[in-house]
């Protein structure tokens, strides 16, 4: 009788520390957990007694790398609590805001953290020895994904520029027509470095996922739409807590979501992609066609060439809200959203994220939900491990762990949110036991 155990004390190219157990009995991947042991932050208890016109600020603070989307859906849930819905200019410009998120953050995660994974390369740092163009032109894409949020937020991490109604400035027209030239060419790089990713050795996984992201009739989703789902799910904001619940794990302090009576669902890139198609600008639909990409792709670790089409989107997007853009006469709209609640889910980089908040008469929260993507991801990310690694079964243990690694990293884990990650223990069990 023999077992084996394989320790990796930090998973490298993710935010944070957990860890992962496999259980391998007679050739067979019997369990698969992720444990996650990050203590509770408290974002939603301190939220409690503060102004609602304070949520979008502190809210933020939850992520470094997609605070956007933290404060777009605490605006819009207090906004829908006071009954305000913005239009026009101020809506484009959230919008455009949201574009410069999905840029940054994509291309860290496309060029830095998962590429490497597909290379047999332990980092960016080492993949740039052999690949110094792709790198370079990766943290150019980037650069100009910060300076869309830099523009519009006062900086380009944790804007300080957003509030409830709009914003506290709004940029002169000159302004966003600076950013033009950049973007384009960022855009342009961002085209031809697909077909590189497209390109990539991705392995032949597939699974019969159930996809959920909003869906908006006119436009690729970002801020607003209906819940949906490849298989039926149709509803409003509002009976998010009616539809989907959490549930506690003995080997995690992070929440497992859930549909109720269905189970694990996937939000995030591949969700919107396949859900959204239709709705994506023209030059993003051909790369998508160019590369094979097309909708019903369940290929988890295409993931990373979804992201590359969402970063061409979003150059599209970005350039299309400025060659329309008239500065509006006011910067916001006054919004004091007192005695109500209010429901919203906005798209992060990474996928659905759900806020609720109850505002008592003096227009402070009483309480706050709050559930980032990665958490509802956490679930489906259990089961994907358990199908590869019964899919790779005989690969030696490094590489086993490898694979392992490199299927957390298609879901681009925003750790900070959620869950992290730290030992990965492999127990091989004998034909005996």
């Amino acid at each position: 009788m023999t077992s084996k155990t394989i320790k990796v004390d930090y998973l490298t190219r993710v935010e944070g520390e957990g860890s992962l157990f496999l259980r391998i009995d007679k050739d067979k991947v019997t369990e698969a957990r992720l444990n996650i042991f990050e203590p509770p932050r408290f974002f939603e208890a301190f939220l409690r007694g503060r102004s609602a016109s304070e949520a979008p600020d502190i809210t933020s603070r939850i992520c470094g790398i997609c605070p956007v989307a933290y404060q777009m859906s605490a605006i819009h849930a207090m906004e829908r609590a006071a009954r305000i819905r913005i239009e026009g200019p101020l809506r484009d410009l959230r919008r455009l805001l949201y574009c410069g998120e999905w840029i940054e953050s994509h291309a860290l995660h496309i060029f830095m953290l998962h590429a490497p994974d597909f290379l047999g390369f332990d980092d960016a740092i080492a993949m740039a020895r052999e690949h110094p163009d792709i790198v370079q032109t990766g943290l150019s894409i980037k650069k100009a994904g910060n300076s869309i949020v830099e523009c519009l937020g006062g900086r380009e991490v944790h804007p300080i520029n957003i509030r409830l109604g709009g914003f506290y400035r709004v940029p002169q027209i000159s302004e966003l027509e600076a950013l033009r030239d950049t973007l384009k060419r960022a855009r342009d790089d961002m085209e031809r470095v697909i077909d590189w990713i497209s390109k990539l050795p991705f392995p032949d996984v597939s699974r019969d996922y159930e996809f959920v992201s909003l869906r908006h009739p006119d436009e690729y989703p970002m801020n607003e739409g209906q819940i949906v789902s490849n298989k039926g799910l149709e509803i409003d904001v509002s009976a998010f807590d009616d539809t989907f619940e959490e549930e506690h794990v003995p080997h995690s302090t992070a929440l497992h979501a859930i549909i109720k009576g269905r189970g694990a669902y996937f939000v995030g890139p591949m969700a919107r992609f396949n859900l959204n198609f239709a709705q994506l600008s023209p030059l993003a639909s051909e790369a998508a066609k160019r590369t094979g990409l097309s909708e019903g792709c369940t290929n988890p670790f295409k993931s990373i060439l979804v992201r590359a089409i969402e970063v061409l989107f979003a150059f599209e997007e970005a350039l299309r809200i400025i060659s329309i853009y008239e500065r509006p006469e006011a910067a916001h709209v006054e919004i004091d959203p007192a005695d109500a609640t209010g429901w919203a889910a906005t798209e992060a980089p990474r996928g659905l994220l759900y806020h609720h908040y109850k505002i008592d008469p003096q227009g402070r929260i009483e309480t706050a939900r709050i559930i980032p993507p990665t958490s509802q991801n956490q679930k489906i990310i259990e089961d994907d491990l358990k199908t590869v690694a019964q899919h790779f079964i005989g690969l030696s243990d490094d590489e086993l762990k490898w694979r392992c690694e490199q299927t957390i990293r298609n879901y681009d884990p925003c750790i900070s949110c959620a869950a992290h990650f730290l030992t990965l223990n492999i127990d091989r069990a004998s034909e005996g036991l």
